[in-house]
C-alpha cells in the first residue's frame, strides 16, 4: 500500500504584489501530494506585520484579530474536508478540497465512479444490447478495480487522471498474484477496464492514454469439442431423469445447429422459415449482431417437434425447453459422467463440436461456418480450422507409432 497523502496549509502575504501603500494581498496554499493550489483571501496586511512562523497577523488592532479568526476558521473548515475525505476513502487532490472549500463541484471523475455509471448503463439494456454474461464480467472487473485500489492506494476509489501505465500494469500483476483466473481471463478483465478508459479519454476526463504502450497478450487455447463417436453416444443414450433428457436434446440441437445459450432460450416459432422444401432457422444472434441463416438438419427437427408436441408446454414458452446456464451446465456434468465422456461438458462445447465435428470435418467451407456461426471476421472461425488440424496431427502421430 502506497503512503497516505501529504497535507498542508499556508497563508502568507504576496510581497510581489503590494500596493502603494505597503499593503500585500494575503493567501491561501494548499499542498496535496507536492501539488499545490493558491486562493486569494481578499485581505492585505503589512508584511512587517506577519509572523511566517505562526502563520499569524502580530500586533493589535480590530484589523488583526478579524484576520487572524478569518484563517483559524479557514483551517478548521479545510481540515475537516480533509478528514472527511479520508474517513470515506475517497480520493483528494488541492484542487478537490478547493473547491469544496468554495462549495464547487469537482470535475475530476474516479475510477469507480465512471465503471459504475457504464454498468448501470449496461444492466439498462441487458437483452438488448448486451448479455447477462457480458455485464458480469464487467461487474467483476469493477470489484477487482475496487480492491486493487485500497490494496494499492488506500482509498476506495482514485481519480481517473491517476491512471497510467504503472496503474494498468500493476492492476494486471496484482489480477495473476490474486489468481483471478487464467492468463487470457486476466487479459480480458484488463481490456473491459480499456473501455472505461476510452470513455475517459473522449468526455476528456483524462489527457494521455495509459494504454498507449500496453498490449493485450493472448495465448492461444486448445477448444475442446465431441468427436463424432461421442456425439453418436449421446444422442442415442436414454435417460430416465427428465431434466437430463431435456438438457442432453437442448445441448444436442445446438450441437446441429451452433447457437448459442441465449440465442437458443430465445429461439421461437417466428425463426423458423421455409426455403423451398426446407426449413431453416433464421436469426439476429444477440452478441454479434449479426443476422445467422442455418439449414434444419433432421436430427433438429426430430427435437423441435418433440418439444412443440409436449404436454407440459406452457403457453408463451420458446421452442426449447432451456434451464437457466448454470443449471444446464450442472446436468451436462452429470451426463458426462453417465455417457463416461472424459471432457469437461459445458453449454458452450456444442458450439465448438458443431464449427468442428458436425461441419469443417465434413467438408462444409469455413466461410459457410462463420456466415452460420454469426462471425465477423473470418479470423475467428480460422480458431476451429487449428483445432481440426491439432487432432490430423495427433491421428497421425498414431499411425507413426505403428510403423
Amino acid at each position: 500500500m502506497e503512503a497516505k497523502n501529504t497535507f498542508s496549509i499556508l497563508f502568507y502575504p504576496k510581497t510581489s504584489d503590494s500596493d502603494k501603500h505597503g499593503m500585500s494581498p494575503l493567501f491561501l496554499r494548499i499542498t496535496v501530494d507536492s501539488k499545490r493550489v493558491e486562493l486569494s483571501l481578499k485581505r492585505k496586511v503589512r508584511p512587517k506585520n506577519w509572523c511566517p512562523i505562526s502563520n499569524r497577523v502580530i500586533g493589535k488592532g480590530q484589523n488583526t484579530d478579524e484576520i487572524n479568526n478569518h484563517l483559524d476558521d479557514l483551517k478548521v473548515r479545510i481540515r475537516r474536508i480533509q478528514a472527511e475525505f479520508v474517513s470515506q476513502g475517497q480520493p483528494y487532490s488541492a484542487v478537490t478540497v478547493k473547491d469544496k472549500l468554495l462549495n464547487k463541484g469537482s470535475k475530476i471523475k474516479t475510477v469507480l465512479s465512471i465503471y459504475d455509471n457504464h454498468n448501470n448503463n449496461m444492466q439498462s439494456l441487458l437483452g438488448v444490447d448486451y448479455t447477462y454474461s457480458t455485464y458480469r464480467r464487467h461487474v467483476r472487473t469493477r470489484n477487482h478495480l475496487e480492491r486493487f485500489i485500497f490494496q494499492e492506494y488506500g482509498g476506495k476509489d482514485l481519480f481517473i487522471t491517476n491512471v497510467n501505465l504503472k496503474f494498468v500494469t500493476g492492476f494486471e500483476h496484482y489480477l495473476k498474484l490474486s489468481k483471478a483466473g487464467s492468463h487470457n481471463t486476466i487479459v480480458k478483465y484488463v481490456t473491459n477496464f480499456k473501455k472505461i478508459v476510452r470513455i475517459a479519454l473522449a468526455n476528456n476526463w483524462m489527457k494521455t492514454d495509459p494504454f498507449y504502450h500496453w498490449k493485450a497478450r493472448w495465448l492461444k487455447t486448445y477448444r475442446e469439442v465431441l468427436t463424432d463417436i461421442e456425439l453418436r453416444l449421446l444422442i442415442e443414450k436414454e435417460f430416465k431423469l427428465v431434466r437430463l433428457e431435456r438438457t442432453r436434446d437442448v445441448f444436442v440441437f445446438c450441437c446441429f445447429t451452433g447457437l448459442s445459450y441465449i440465442d437458443a432460450k430465445n429461439l421461437g416459432e417466428e425463426n423458423i422459415h421455409s426455403i423451398g422444401h426446407k426449413k431453416w432457422i433464421r436469426i439476429l444472434l444477440t452478441k454479434t449482431k449479426v443476422q445467422s441463416t442455418i439449414p434444419l438438419l433432421p436430427i433438429v427437427e426430430q427435437i423441435l417437434n418433440k418439444y412443440r408436441a409436449s404436454p407440459n408446454k406452457q403457453i408463451g414458452q420458446r421452442l426449447l425447453p432451456v434451464l437457466s446456464n448454470q443449471k444446464m451446465n450442472q446436468y451436462l456434468k452429470e451426463i458426462s459422467e453417465i455417457c463416461h465422456i472424459n471432457k469437461r461438458m459445458t453449454f458452450h462445447l456444442s458450439r465448438h463440436t458443431f464449427a468442428t465435428t458436425v461441419t469443417l470435418s465434413n467438408g462444409v467451407p469455413i466461410e459457410s461456418v462463420s456466415k452460420m456461426l454469426g462471425h465477423q471476421s473470418m479470423r475467428t472461425t480460422q480458431i476451429y480450422a487449428q483445432v481440426l488440424d491439432h487432432k490430423l496431427s495427433k491421428d497421425m502421430e498414431l499411425v507413426a507409432g505403428r510403423y
